[in-house]
């Protein structure tokens, strides 16, 4: 897709919401703590995956006890050449101190970074709420489902990638 811009000619423009997807397997990391939440999560992102034209062959689930747990299962998985993305599902509550905010930010931190560090996408869904309302409003409920969408920027990420070399 190309703009025309009066100043400076024509600008390149890239998007990833169409194309091929690279071949390999894509990682589905989901926690166990808040199980009904994380379970709704990993299916939708089950969906979207099989929507988006990914085998089931070529996905590989991985569950682990809590959020915390998500970036060590999926460090070694992302680093093998057969993977080309991870997406990352699980639900941490707010309680009665600051633990949650702890988690949350160690958890996206190492995510991204190794994202970065290995150039694949690694999709977010990561609930980090207030409350459990919050948490099953985001899990299915009025708000959607992050499992969706966090496995819909994966993918995204993915046409992207074989667009833009």
């Amino acid at each position: 897709m190309s703009i025309d811009s009066a100043d400076s000619g024509t600008i390149q423009t890239f998007v990833g919401t169409d194309g091929d997807l690279p071949q390999g397997k894509i990682v589905v990391a989901a926690s166990t703590y808040n199980e009904a939440i994380c379970d709704s999560m990993l299916t939708a992102a089950l969906e979207s995956l099989n929507n988006g034209g990914v085998a089931p062959s070529d996905i590989l689930v991985v569950r682990v006890p809590g959020a915390w747990e998500l970036s060590l299962a999926i460090a070694p998985l992302i680093r093998r050449p057969d993977v080309v993305a991870a997406i990352a599902l699980g639900c941490v509550i707010k309680g009665e101190t600051t633990h949650d905010e702890h988690i949350n930010r160690a958890v996206s931190m190492s995510l991204m970074n190794m994202g970065v560090e290995t150039e694949k996408p690694i999709g977010l869904g990561l609930l980090t709420c207030n409350t459990l309302e919050q948490a099953l409003q985001r899990s299915g409920g009025a708000l959607g489902n992050k499992g969706h969408e966090a496995a819909d920027a994966a993918l995204e990420l993915l046409r992207l990638s074989v667009k833009i070399g």
